[in-house]
């Protein structure tokens, strides 16, 4: 029911029934029509619904807290979460991410651009060898994890036990339901793994975790850090970047005068088109936050230690900010970027830089082969608790003649909103 003044508005909706994991919009649209910040009474916790709400909400951390606040559940909170740069705050958060955000801040990533341009143009010709059917969701994958684990430093034989638990991970961040049953073993055998086979020896000196290990022995890092600002390139750089593309494909795939319009000018509309993928499907669908003091959002008093889950899926379609059209794809939509699939204020995602860069390599790589894409047969959703995508994207396409290579200049790839996460 709407909102009534005084009193708070509460919701049964249940958010992570299967139902609602493969489309969970009229639910979002429910909630929203309720409120913009509704007690989940299946959960204990309030959901917040709308745009402004949720940004003013990452925008506050001395108010709402990461530690011990972004998932559903105390275990992963303390077990999977504790001590990442995700689930911490203040100095402390500032600390991690002066590592994390070194290594993937626009200057450090220039010298990929050529390395990740040639990446995309080699996958999209392989996945195109066959005369025109390729899965979009196995070519972003195979783009992302080629390019995050060669950054990493790792030996190849990581690649499959770090893309197997990432998924997992995320399911943990969710109610203790089903899928985090069986995720916890599989996160938590990440975590070992993790520990297990990241040391100084194992690791490149020159990459990301060379970088992390390096920052240590100069003491900006106490040790204990170490392996858990690794979770940041090993599960938030891989999943959410590689269901973004795919959703990129899939809305380009659907709006077949979209892509046309991409094709004609691949320098200025591949960047807009990731965005507002993400914007319309968020890859991460909710993310959790505690109130350190009694506060009030929107008319509703949230009490000290009470929990908000900010729901993403649901601002990215929030008529009040984005307008009337907000359910529809448009590449042309005015300043696509403010959506808030990559959070904001200080845990604003410190990867933008380089997913942008994967991104337009792959969007760009297909414009200049195909003059059409459709989606073949029935794609298969991902059903994850936090995680929302295409895990098979099967895409036939029209091949034209080829089209000019379109290379990226350095310049290309700064990001404008700045990097934090």
């Amino acid at each position: 029911m709407p909102h009534t003044a005084g009193v708070a508005p509460s919701s049964s909706v249940d958010l992570f029934t299967d139902a609602a994991l493969r489309d969970p919009y009229p639910l979002h649209d429910a909630l929203r029509a309720t409120g913009s910040v509704v007690r989940l009474d299946t959960y204990g916790v309030w959901a917040v619904t709308r745009h402004r709400a949720v940004e003013s909400v990452l925008r506050d951390p001395t108010t709402y807290r990461s530690e011990n606040g972004v998932a559903l559940t105390e275990m992963a909170n303390t077990q999977i979460l504790a001590g990442t740069v995700l689930a911490s705050d203040g100095e402390k958060h500032a600390q991690l991410r002066r590592v994390l955000s070194a290594q993937l801040a626009p200057r450090a990533i220039r010298h990929l651009v050529g390395t990740v341009t040639d990446r995309a143009q080699r996958l999209v010709d392989a996945a195109l060898a066959d005369g025109g059917q390729f899965d979009a969701a196995e070519l972003a994958r195979q783009m992302v994890s080629d390019t995050v684990m060669a950054q990493m430093g790792l030996e190849e034989e990581a690649r499959e036990p770090l893309l197997a638990g990432a998924a997992p991970t995320f399911d943990t961040f969710g109610p203790d339901n089903a899928r985090f049953q069986r995720a916890l073993p599989i996160a938590s055998q990440m975590v070992e793994f993790l520990h297990q086979t990241i040391t100084r020896q194992s690791v490149v000196p020159e990459s990301w975790m060379g970088a992390i290990f390096q920052a240590v022995d100069d003491g900006r890092l106490d040790e204990s850090d170490a392996i858990p600002l690794t979770s940041a390139y090993t599960a938030a750089s891989m999943d959410t970047t590689i269901l973004g593309i795919t959703e990129a494909i899939a809305q380009l795939a659907r709006h077949p005068h979209q892509w046309n319009l991409l094709r004609r000018n691949p320098t200025r509309a591949a960047t807009p088109a990731f965005h507002e993928a993400l914007r319309l499907e968020a890859p991460i669908q909710g993310f959790g936050r505690r109130a350190a003091r009694p506060t009030e959002l929107d008319g509703v008093r949230i009490e000290r230690g009470e929990q908000v889950w900010l729901l993403y899926g649901s601002a990215g379609r929030d008529e009040e900010f984005w307008g009337p059209e907000a359910d529809a794809f448009n590449i042309l939509r005015l300043r696509p970027e403010r959506h808030l699939a990559f959070g904001a204020g200080p845990h604003l995602c410190a990867g933008i830089p380089l997913a942008e860069l994967q991104a337009r390599a792959v969007l760009r790589a297909l414009a200049a082969r195909c003059t059409r894409l459709t989606i073949c047969r029935e794609p298969v959703r991902v059903l994850n608790n936090v995680l929302h995508g295409w895990g098979q994207l099967p895409v036939a396409v029209e091949l034209g003649p080829r089209g000019p290579s379109v290379s990226m200049n350095a310049a290309e790839h700064a990001c404008e909103r700045g990097t934090a996460s």
